[in-house]
């Protein structure tokens, strides 16, 4: 029975089992798509990933994207995830603290750096966002699935950038871990609008590690709430800089998520004119191989 060497990592963090998970396949090219579908769906894991040869020479890897179910052209924690297996696997090496991904978005351009403390950090640059402005009517419906009056905020706004997230922001990082959305009714509101899902944030205190609390829901995609988000994170970085608030967060600031499901998320957001860069830390729970 031929197999392919498999890891589970954990991204965003460095304690084992405090992150979010994705399952990365390392010698993919022998599958078809239906059974990287399958795979996915069997892992039940918020991202599974495929590592196939790259067919663009300025690529290093390449690399396909599936929730349980659907394919994605890119995420975030997904794509740190898959560096870090192929980094500690041996399979790719950074040229000057760089490496060029290939998938369904395009190429995407990481960074690699080492800590003072020896920590890895593995950085990816956000796809271009677009932003697309809601209406009254959206707006209100996003109001009674949140349950919370948006009256005294930002206005949300659709963000995409491959996956396609509404972005919220509250008011306190208190409000935020203190919200109890109404689930199925975000399901139809993001099937009609072809959305991923939506994601809240809101400011911690004064002295706090992180300067913000985020949680992403992604119900259409089978996923309830995603412990840590790399690409809604991304489109919060875009939604504080587009909405004029780099000065009260600064462009270089510390998130923090997963905190209502069991997770102790930590990402980091640097808000590079015109670049938006996301960064976070992996560690491998899981190494060995699967049967296909």
């Amino acid at each position: 029975m031929p197999s392919i060497p498999f890891k589970q990592v954990d991204v965003f963090t460095r304690v084992r089992f405090k992150g979010n998970p994705v399952a990365v396949l390392l010698e993919a090219d022998g599958l078809s798509t239906e059974q990287m579908q399958r795979i996915a769906n069997w892992t039940n894991l918020s991202e599974t990933t495929f590592v196939v040869p790259a067919t663009d020479a300025r690529a290093d890897y390449h690399v396909r994207i599936f929730t349980p179910g659907a394919e994605l052209p890119f995420a975030g924690h997904p794509t740190i995830g898959t560096a870090h297996a192929l980094l500690e696997a041996g399979m790719i090496e950074a040229r000057d603290g760089v490496l060029i991904q290939q998938c369904r978005a395009g190429l995407v351009r990481l960074k690699v750096e080492r800590a003072a403390d020896g920590a890895q950090w593995i950085f990816f640059e956000l796809p271009e966002p677009k932003t697309t402005t809601l209406d009254a009517s959206q707006v209100a419906e996003l109001e009674a699935i949140l349950g919370v009056s948006l009256e005294d905020a930002p206005a949300p706004c659709l963000l995409d950038v491959g996956p396609r997230w509404i972005v919220v922001q509250l008011p306190s990082a208190q409000a935020v871990t203190a919200l109890q959305p109404d689930l199925q009714r975000m399901k139809l509101q993001d099937m009609r609008g072809k959305h991923t899902g939506v994601v809240v944030f809101g400011a911690h205190e004064e002295g706090a590690a992180a300067q913000i609390e985020v949680r992403a829901f992604a119900p259409a995609h089978g996923i309830g709430e995603d412990p840590v988000c790399g690409s809604g994170n991304g489109c919060v970085g875009a939604f504080i800089r587009q909405t004029g608030q780099g000065a009260r967060f600064g462009s270089d600031f510390l998130v923090s998520q997963g905190a209502v499901v069991g997770r102790a998320g930590v990402l980091r957001l640097i808000l590079d004119e015109p670049l938006i860069r996301v960064g976070g830390n992996a560690v491998s729970c899981v190494d060995g191989s699967l049967s296909v």
